[in-house]
């Protein structure tokens, strides 16, 4: 029997219903309904529900009820901070406003996003701007510094995401000063954190809820204890970046800012300037000799590999002698001005994660030991192995990763479903995890084993939309294997009649960013135009892509989400391969190793399912609303000729499926066709 709030939310969201009276264009959706039962349900007993909704249910609706209705302090954690701004600023008004609810509500983001005064102050004067739209754009700052009063950096016009100002202008948990900085009264931050203490309902988002659980200091601590429940949005991307908050890094851009700020908290301090100039600009130059010195390795590997560069462990070694010299020049300092304190811990803090990545640890288990082949899951791979050399530990995996300017040195754990479960445990609280893609196969055993959860309640709730009348799943015939050097060309070939049918307006989704280059090379000068990843800032691709009518969109593994395009001007979504992860992934790679150590089958236990989830993403893009049409590609042979094709395609909603590309042109054209 349902409790009180699981009824109260079903009949919110049923005809006749508080939304349905006060939503413009609210739909009824027994779907939703359910799922909202299920949520309601969750938070009554303090119970934990995996649900996976499929697009269209309106699961958003399906949690703001419950939440709203409860009266529980609740966190909302959602995957981006657009994410979040859409929740907040749009869906959760409408909600509180059809149920009459004048709950307190907040929206938190991490400190990065909220303008710190002290820094700004530090900055003002310096000579550290590239060009004049710098300058511009920080006088910019200066003049909203005067009039905001969230200090929120999205409210000001025109600023990029990753612009050079940002890390002048806020602060991170290694450089804040705490209740020491003089202009701690009117920390923006702090202010930030008080709202959301005072709230029934915090938008969050899974950085800043990683952060917190993970006790990484992001400043919010006292916050997340007093929830009652926590709904996960977009739930699928937790596990990995859980393993990136359960670890830890270094990375070059924080150790460059350390270096800067100890010569900035010199100028006021007389002497200074002459004790830390020298042992600053030599951390500068020793981070940049790191990155030149690794330019000969993988873009990622290893800490193993990268100790088989002779050049790289020098400069390791120059490294670390920096970051001590510096620390040793700010110590005698350290009373002298508010900053200098903490700069002598971010020093200390940086040396010992240099050290415990350098192996400063109990020997690692190599992958050597195990004298294991690795093959690409393509042709024979149901079952194998890994690729490449892997350090593995009980504290983790040490690897790196090399951007065009920088590093990033990780101790990343192999499992996060641990410290996951002590955290659910310790709470005290309802846990909901939702996503459109959770489920394998109609089963959720792999993602509630990621989190530590035994058997927990799940839900499947199904996409709303007709998906015999709405969509067509396409699987050409002749294909090549994917593991051959002409595939792509294949492949392009074999598109053409469906961008011919279609008249364009479709989405390309690759594997690797090699293959994208390609087919973009093969596909230009037709009649389509080409919106090419990397070619233009994703939301500017986007924006032409929608515009032009009749585009074709080329994306790779990071496109498999936030491309939503409903109407028309997205009709085709193609998927060139099975998107079985990269066999260059240091952590991957260790993952699967460990589960064959420990006696499972690392294709079936963690290849196939990531890759379905992977998948269902992808095939994601197509349907977008009861109005959609449009045909989904799937090139891979293997999807077919593999017993492990028919996971995919069962884990597919349910399309109808063909081989036939006059199926594809009746579908688009269907007064010339007939469908057989």
């Amino acid at each position: 029997m349902s409790s009180r709030l699981a009824e109260a939310s079903r009949a919110a969201l049923s005809e006749g219903g508080e939304l349905a009276s006060r939503i413009d264009a609210f739909a009824p959706r027994s779907a939703q309904q359910d799922l909202s039962v299920a949520i309601a349900d969750a938070f009554e007993t303090r119970g934990t529900l995996i649900a996976e909704a499929g697009t269209g249910t309106g699961k958003t609706f399906a949690y703001l009820v419950p939440a709203l209705l409860s009266g529980m302090k609740t966190i909302i954690s959602t995957g981006t901070r657009a994410l979040q701004d859409q929740l907040y600023h749009r869906d959760l008004p409408r909600v509180r406003d059809a149920l009459g609810r004048g709950l307190k509500t907040a929206l938190l983001k991490g400190r990065a996003n909220y303008l710190c005064l002290y820094r700004l102050n530090q900055a003002k004067g310096e000579p550290k701007f590239a060009n004049r739209e710098q300058v511009a754009q920080f006088q910019r700052i200066v003049a909203w510094s005067g009039r905001t009063r969230m200090g929120d950096l999205a409210e000001v016009e025109a600023l990029p995401e990753d612009s050079p100002l940002l890390p002048m202008v806020t602060s991170t948990a290694d450089n804040c000063l705490g209740s020491e900085c003089p202009l701690f009264a009117d920390c923006f931050v702090v202010q930030a954190r008080q709202r959301a203490q005072a709230a029934d309902l915090v938008v969050v988002n899974h950085h800043l809820l990683l952060a917190d659980l993970a006790l990484k200091q992001e400043g919010f601590g006292e916050i997340l204890p007093g929830a009652q429940a926590f709904v996960v949005d977009e739930a699928h991307q937790l596990p990995d970046l859980a393993a990136q908050f359960f670890g830890e890094a270094l990375s070059a851009r924080p150790l460059v800012e350390l270096a800067r700020d100890a010569i900035a908290e010199s100028k006021d301090v007389a002497g200074a300037l002459a004790t830390v100039q020298g042992p600053s600009r030599e951390l500068e130059h020793a981070v940049r000799s790191l990155r030149a010195a690794m330019d000969d390795l993988p873009v990622r590997g290893t800490r193993r590999r990268a100790a088989e560069l002779e050049a790289s462990e020098l400069a390791f070694d120059a490294l670390d002698a920096a970051l001590q010299r510096l620390h040793d020049a700010v110590l005698p300092l350290r009373e002298t001005a508010p900053g200098f304190d903490s700069c002598i811990a971010r020093a200390q803090e940086s040396l010992s994660r240099l050290r415990r990545w350098r192996g400063e640890t109990p020997r690692a288990i190599d992958r050597d030991d195990f004298d294991m082949p690795f093959e690409v899951p393509a042709a024979d791979g149901e079952d194998s192995p890994p690729n490449g050399t892997m350090q593995a530990e009980d504290t983790g995996v040490h690897w790196y990763e090399l951007t065009a300017r920088g590093f990033r040195l990780s101790r990343t754990p192999l499992d996060v479903a641990g410290p996951l479960a002590q955290h659910r445990e310790r709470s005290h609280a309802a846990w909901v995890f939702t996503s459109a893609t959770l489920a394998v196969g109609g089963r959720f055993d792999h993602y509630a084993a990621k989190l530590g959860l035994d058997d927990p309640r799940t839900l499947l709730a199904p996409s709303p939309f007709d998906w015999p009348r709405q969509a067509l799943c396409y699987l050409p015939t002749g294909l090549p294997d994917p593991v051959v050097r002409h595939y792509t060309e294949s492949l392009v070939e074999k598109l053409r009649p469906v961008l011919e049918a279609s008249g364009g307006r479709a989405f390309i989704l690759f594997a690797s960013h090699r293959s994208l280059r390609e087919a973009a090379e093969l596909l230009r000068g037709g009649p389509w135009p080409l919106f090419v990843q990397g070619e233009a800032p994703r939301p500017v691709l986007l924006e032409r892509f929608r515009a032009s009518g009749n585009g074709v969109l080329l994306g790779a593994a990071s496109f498999r989400e936030g491309v939503d395009v409903a109407g028309e001007a997205l009709s085709v979504v193609i998927i060139d391969k099975l998107p079985f992860a990269a066999p260059d992934d240091p952590v991957f790679e260790a993952r699967l190793e460990a589960i064959r150590r420990n006696g499972g089958n690392p294709f079936r236990d963690e290849q196939l399912p990531q890759a379905v989830i992977a998948l269902k993403q992808g095939a994601g893009r197509l349907i977008r609303s009861e109005s959609d049409r449009g045909v989904l590609v799937l090139c891979d042979p293997r999807i077919t000729s593999k017993t492990y094709g028919k996971v995919f395609l069962d884990s597919l909603p349910p399309l109808p499926k063909t081989r036939r590309i006059d199926d594809v042109t009746a579908f688009f054209v269907p007064e010339l066709h007939a469908v057989e």
